[in-house]
Order: structure tokens, then C-alpha cells, then sequence
């Protein structure tokens, strides 16, 4: 459910803008941070704030591999695919990624550890091929590269989860 104080700061946005509309992907912004993903709630609340249809405001949302349709995980892979990523093997990174990981593109590990994307542009071309995890890049990815990265961000969600444990008093 979206707060009201969401939907104001959607309200407050789209009175910035000349046509209320092109504050679309920013109140997405704001929706998605409130529910962790794109719900049906969240198209409402910026189909208000913006004075769009819900179809309007999900074709948009849609269409931007930068918001989620479903909750993803605690780590989002994405992998540049575009050309300059293709012509240095992003297709191998990804099939790599997606062996690694167990999941297919588009896919979250069944733990909800990683999502994995494919992405048309990360406009890193010089660096090819690139991938993004959680915002941050990652560039001239090799398949030995790719491993040690994955293995870093499991360790790091493997602490992360000791440390919640402890704090709750779940022992293992």
C-alpha cells in the first residue's frame, strides 16, 4: 500500500513540471521505493498524482528495465547486452551468470538472494562488457571476474544474515 506521504511527494513533483505527466518516472521512483517493487497500488497512486490512465503509467513502467514488476532480489545482476558489450562476450557472461546462479534472465534465485537482468545499455561502452549489481558497476567482466564477484556478494548476504540472526537470537 502506498503511504499518503508518497502520494504527496508524487503530488508535490508532478506541480513542478509544465505537463503534470512528465513527472511519470520519478513518482515510479517514489512507488517503487514504497513497496520494493511496481504493485497495482503503486500504478494507481502515480496514475493520481500525474493525471495519467493505470495503463499509461504501466506502459511506462514496463517498458524501463529500472523498475521491478516483481519483488527482486537482495542482489539485481544486470548484464549490459547492447553492442559494445556484445561484441565482448556479454552473451557468454550472461550464459555463465545464469548457469552460476541457477536462474534464467529475467529470473530471481529461489532464495531472493539475485535477480538477474539483461539490459540494453549501461553506457559504460569503453569498459565492455559491463554489468551493474545494485547500482554499482562492475567493468571488463571476464568469466573468472564474474565468479569472484558472485562469490563476494555471497559472502557478504551469508554475514549479512549471520549478523541478523545474532541481533534476533536465531542460532544455528
Amino acid at each position: 500500500m502506498i503511504s499518503e506521504k508518497a502520494k504527496e511527494r508524487m503530488r508535490e513533483l508532478a506541480k513542478r513540471y509544465p505537463a503534470a505527466r512528465s513527472a511519470v518516472m520519478p513518482s515510479l521512483y517514489i512507488a517503487q521505493e514504497e513497496e520494493g517493487y511496481i504493485t497495482r497500488a503503486g500504478l494507481e497512486a502515480v496514475a493520481e498524482a500525474v493525471g495519467m490512465t493505470i495503463d499509461d503509467v504501466e506502459s511506462v513502467a514496463t517498458f524501463y528495465t529500472m523498475y521491478h514488476k516483481q519483488a527482486p532480489g537482495k542482489k539485481i545482476v544486470k548484464v549490459c547486452t547492447s553492442i559494445s558489450c556484445y561484441l565482448r562476450n556479454c552473451d557468454s557472461v550472461m550464459e555463465h551468470l545464469e548457469q552460476r546462479l541457477g536462474i534464467k534472465r529475467g529470473e530471481t534465485t529461489p532464495d531472493g538472494n539475485f535477480t538477474l537482468q539483461g539490459v540494453e545499455c549501461l553506457a559504460t561502452c569503453g569498459y565492455a562488457p559491463v554489468l551493474q549489481v545494485n547500482g554499482q558497476f562492475v567493468e571488463n567482466v571476464t568469466l573468472e571476474k564474474a565468479d569472484a564477484l558472485i562469490d563476494d556478494l555471497e559472502r557478504e548476504l551469508k554475514q549479512g544474515k549471520q549478523v541478523n540472526e545474532s541481533k534476533s537470537g536465531i542460532s544455528r
